[in-house]
């Protein structure tokens, strides 16, 4: 389980009037401004879920999730990740979780992936027979085993990502963190990433928090949505409920039927008519559509995830 109550972040930044006037006398008497990074952050996370942690560029995700990992000290409020203080950095915490950064990495970059695979088992004192089980579970679920004799270099960015995540939960960890982990990689690769996170979550009853700005690994991953701009929540509840909580309604689609639907504001685009309706106006329109057509092929949906998303920081004064 992971518990937050009251987290917070500040930092004190230098800052100095313009000029070579004012680099002078910030040499003598530095001024600093204080930077509130996250500012009262509450949530709690049941073991296994799986948590989409969306917000606009600095609005305060990867600081809380370098906070949950220990990497970085709360300037105020309390966290436990399994029970575990992050910040005392105990052993067996760091046993518990793994933070997989999409525009870092740990392997080794002139060697093969396997021996940061080795490196990993004596950094985490596995037993071998334990190690060799989940790294056997891991080359099959990313499917790595036609370049593992490769050096890293060698690798296009998807392999790599593959064997960052392999070499990251060698030590089968109950928390995962994971910063846009898909960043960069093309759609194939995604999906593969995507899935195996999912595959791993089932199997292990892993608990994942999960911050990317491509919706398809929040479509694809996330079962609830915590929603953080300029450091403090602004949402937090199930992806349907966000969805329709700053959807701007549902999405009707008409396919057939001959009838033009123009009229009630529909817009014609490949083979199909397309409206968004506020959800107290859905029942009426979709009782006209089904009277004028009523063997068309109509579908009710809540509207994309990417103009939700938009709407989110828009309503929240960000932007992605």
């Amino acid at each position: 389980m992971i518990e937050v109550d009251g987290l917070a972040k500040v930092y004190r930044v230098p800052v100095k009037e313009p000029g070579l006037v004012g680099s002078l006398r910030s040499l003598w008497r530095r001024e600093h401004k204080e930077v509130r990074a996250v500012d009262g952050v509450t949530f709690r996370i049941e073991p296994g879920e799986r948590v989409g942690f969306l917000g606009p560029n600095g609005a305060g995700k990867t600081t809380t999730l370098k906070m949950l990992s220990g990497l970085l000290w709360p300037t105020g409020g309390t966290v436990r990740v399994g029970g575990y203080v992050p910040r005392d950095r105990d052993a067996a915490f760091l046993r518990s979780i793994t933070l997989v950064m999409g525009q870092k990495q740990q392997l080794l970059w002139d060697l093969p992936a396997p021996e940061t695979f080795s490196l990993n088992r004596a950094l985490y004192d596995l037993p071998r027979a334990e190690w060799q089980a989940a790294r056997d579970e891991l080359v099959e679920l990313l499917d790595l085993a036609g370049f593992l004799d490769r050096p890293v270099r060698s690798l296009s960015l998807g392999q790599r990502m593959r064997c960052e995540l392999a070499a990251a939960l060698l030590h089968r960890p109950k928390f995962l963190f994971l910063d846009e982990p898909t960043i960069g990689l093309d759609v194939a690769v995604q999906a593969q990433v995507r899935a195996f996170i999912a595959a791993y979550n089932q199997r292990h009853g892993a608990t994942v928090m999960l911050t990317s700005h491509d919706m398809g690994d929040v479509a694809h991953l996330a079962q609830r949505i915590i929603l953080i701009d300029r450091g403090h929540i602004r949402f937090d509840g199930p992806l349907s409920v966000f969805a329709r909580t700053y959807g701007n309604g549902r999405l009707l689609t008409v396919r057939g039927g001959g009838a033009s639907l123009v009229d009630l504001g529909f817009v014609y685009e490949q083979d199909r008519h397309v409206l968004t309706v506020p959800p107290d106006q859905v029942n009426g329109v979709l009782a006209e559509v089904l009277r004028r057509t009523p063997e068309a092929d109509v579908s009710v949906e809540d509207p994309p995830l990417e103009s939700v998303l938009a709407r989110a920081f828009g309503a929240s004064g960000g932007s992605a």
